[in-house]
């Protein structure tokens, strides 16, 4: 049996998460993943290749950091998990606090889908209000019903757990004004990402943003769509959530909140908090994140976000260790920096093979995602899918792109060899047709009626 065939009779998907499945990759990816250091990736068979899945986001400093491990280690040792509070879990909410700006309390779990659910009981419980509002343009939330049965993945929810879920577009307010409007006095919280490869900014401005000229030194930046949906939370009381699963410990150490120079109510974080390590969290001020508190003699409880292992001191160790490193070092200018050269690369590579309306890097230097066209120019995953697998060939595993202080001179020679091997095949392809290239099924999208 392969090791997809072995994955998959004793997983349901084949993996622990849905994007890791074989439906997210060419027939010819590795089925099976042994181990990672550095920028690079090992299968199951001993080949190696250049990574920039990176843990689904989750690793920015490489692979098996020895800081960061070692700070586990020593975790280990101490127990890993106790009857009570532990030493790391409190310097590690100190620390925390002390370094996102909109952060008065903390509370830790294993994975972001907790935590952002965690903050929509907040916003339910402070305001009392059922409704909750997000962007049908952000992929995800949680895996808990009031986010997935907004999606076409409906099977096995009752309506009843998500009619009090709306959709609004990112960046029209109008849409957003008319929910208020609908549900006036009723709607709990927005929760949103700041960002994704689109951003806040208004279509006319042409502020271009850098590791050193960020959001906030834009004379734009107050009329933003993040000011004017935190404006239009708090005229009609209704809590502003930031989701910072993706955007955290990328576009600035203290979130792309400070990137934009917004104050949030509440704020999730996970993936890069630990290089790795499960760690999630939701901050935010007292006023609001006290209601799941126990002190307040007489309140009525409200049962926020409980686990076991939420706050484990292994994944805690690593969390801390990870800060110091970001303090101390340069990582965000790397990853902002390797980006763009990426970025830059990638499209000049396209426009030098005349390819550029068909194949191209889209988004912005730190959030970023290849575009891939068929002849007619219209988005094709069939192209997608033959541009994966032929980076592939080429030792590079790009699902998506999120770079790694581990990312240096050498993958990015790597990465543009790889590239400009593949355009061979991508360019064939858009004249001769695409079935006599692409081995095996199209990548499909994760959220999807039927399999």
């Amino acid at each position: 049996m392969s090791y997809s065939e072995r994955l998959n009779a004793v997983i349901p998907g084949g993996a622990h998460t849905y994007s890791r499945g074989d439906d997210q990759y060419p027939s010819i990816a590795p089925q099976i993943l042994a181990r990672g250091k550095g920028a690079y990736v090992w299968d199951g068979d001993g080949n190696k290749f250049l990574d920039y899945g990176m843990a689904l986001r989750a690793v920015t400093l490489g692979y098996s950091n020895e800081r960061v491990n070692n700070a586990a280690i020593i975790q280990i040792n101490n127990g890993v998990n106790l009857t009570r509070a532990s030493v790391i879990e409190l310097e590690v909410a100190e620390k925390f606090i002390d370094l996102i700006p909109s952060a008065e309390m903390v509370k830790f779990a294993k994975n972001g889908s907790n935590v952002t659910t965690g903050a929509i009981k907040i916003a339910r419980a402070y305001t009392g209000r059922r409704y909750v509002c997000f962007p049908r343009q952000h992929a995800f939330f949680s895996f808990d019903d009031w986010f997935i049965g907004k999606t076409l993945v409906t099977r096995g929810i009752p309506e009843e757990h998500y009619k009090y879920s709306l959709l609004f577009d990112y960046n029209e307010v109008n849409s957003l004004e008319n929910l208020f409007n609908e549900y006036p006095d009723d709607i709990a919280c927005i929760i949103m990402e700041p960002a994704t490869m689109v951003g806040p900014c208004d279509p006319d401005c042409n502020f271009v943003c850098s590791v050193d000229k960020t959001c906030k030194d834009c004379p734009k930046n107050k009329t933003n769509f993040l000011q004017k949906v935190r404006e239009i939370c708090h005229k009609n009381g209704a809590l502003f959530i930031l989701d910072e699963m993706i955007t955290g410990f990328r576009w600035h150490i203290q979130g792309a909140q400070t990137w934009f120079d917004v104050e949030p109510d509440i704020s999730t974080f996970g993936k890069g908090m630990a290089n790795g390590f499960s760690v999630a969290a939701i901050v935010g001020k007292k006023e609001f994140m006290s209601v799941g508190g126990i002190k307040e003699t007489g309140s009525e409880r409200v049962f926020m976000l409980s686990t076991t292992h939420g706050a484990e001191m292994t994944a805690l160790g690593a969390f801390k260790e990870t800060i110091d490193i970001y303090k101390e070092g340069k990582v965000i200018s790397h990853l902002w920096q390797y980006g763009e050269k990426l970025y830059n690369g990638i499209n000049n590579i396209s426009k030098e093979n005349d390819l550029l309306d068909y194949v191209y890097m889209d988004g912005n230097y730190i959030s970023m995602n290849f575009a891939t066209k068929n002849e007619k120019k219209e988005i094709s995953m069939e192209f997608r899918t033959l541009l994966l697998q032929e980076l592939i060939k080429g030792g590079v595993l790009a699902p998506w792109i999120a770079v790694s202080v581990a990312h240096g001179e050498v993958e990015l020679k790597l990465t543009f060899d790889a590239y400009e091997r593949a355009l061979n095949v991508y360019k064939k392809a858009l004249e001769d047709g695409i079935d006599k290239y692409l081995v095996g099924p199209a990548v499909k999208p994760v959220f999807r009626k039927f399999n």
